[in-house]
């Protein structure tokens, strides 16, 4: 057959509704490609904003963590310990404070431990020290309870010794027990209507210059004085271990070293 008569035989309305099914499908291929181009385009949109958005949540956890610095990074704090007190760094691997009752005496433990400390390491340091430099002539702490300069024998000081510390601990406990009932002096009055309930900061006769009436202030002693005592437990410590291994005292075990560090040093 004539592929030309055959065309023409075909009837007009037949091809016109082949052209308009042909465009419908080419509308709807069309429509098609630009729904998914735009639903990729959306996508690759919201992908940045989502990465911003995670980028800008680790900035503020960051943020957060540089305010608080921990004793072990990338280890959360105990829950109990929150850093509300001084020189808090989330140090209880034991978690020994999880009881509201046993921080509290361990919060007051270190801080006298640390103050007893300063105290010890300067009366270890300080007698040996000026007999060094030739200024006195005092005994090595090692040999402080056998020196005869005291002005009471042994036995008389160390009852002396005792019942004065008995007395400043008991109104330390029953001042942990009911804060602020402890403030006022039975002795001289002093602190007389003294509302601090601060425990082991009885401020008064302890803070003749007047640094705990500033917050901040008071705040940032706080923290030295805990940084220090902890160090100072430190050092208490190795001058125990020095007077057992050596037989001597923290000066002559800093002088001997520094006369040879090479040699004279823990090794040796």
């Amino acid at each position: 057959m004539n592929p030309t008569r055959a065309a023409r035989s075909i009837p007009a309305h037949t091809t016109q509704l082949q052209t308009s099914q042909s465009k419908v499908k080419m509308a709807t291929i069309i429509a098609q490609q630009l729904s998914t181009g735009l639903t990729q385009k959306s996508r690759t949109a919201a992908r940045p904003r989502s990465v911003a958005a995670k980028a800008r949540a680790s900035v503020r956890v960051g943020a957060v963590a540089a305010t608080r610095p921990i004793w072990c990074p990338g280890t959360p704090a105990p829950a109990h310990l929150d850093g509300t007190l001084p020189c808090d760094y989330g140090f209880d691997p034991l978690n020994l404070g999880a009881d509201p009752e046993n921080l509290k005496w361990f919060v007051q433990a270190e801080l006298m431990h640390s103050r007893w400390a300063m105290l010890g390491l300067a009366g270890m340091v300080g007698p040996e020290l000026l007999t060094k430099i030739g200024v006195s002539d005092l005994p090595n702490w090692i040999d402080a309870g056998n020196w005869d300069g005291y002005w009471l024998g042994a036995a008389p000081l160390l009852f002396v010794q005792f019942a004065m510390m008995n007395w400043a601990e008991v109104r330390r406990w029953e001042d942990m027990k009911n804060p602020g009932t402890m403030n006022e002096d039975p002795l001289t009055g002093a602190n007389k209507g003294d509302t601090n309930v601060d425990v082991g900061y009885p401020k008064g006769l302890f803070d003749p210059m007047g640094y705990a009436k500033d917050p901040k202030k008071a705040e940032s002693l706080k923290r030295k004085e805990i940084a220090n005592g902890r160090l100072a437990m430190v050092a208490i410590a190795g001058c125990f271990a020095q007077a057992v291994t050596t037989g001597t005292g923290p000066v002559d075990n800093l002088f001997y070293h520094l006369s040879d560090p090479g040699h004279h040093n823990i090794f040796s």
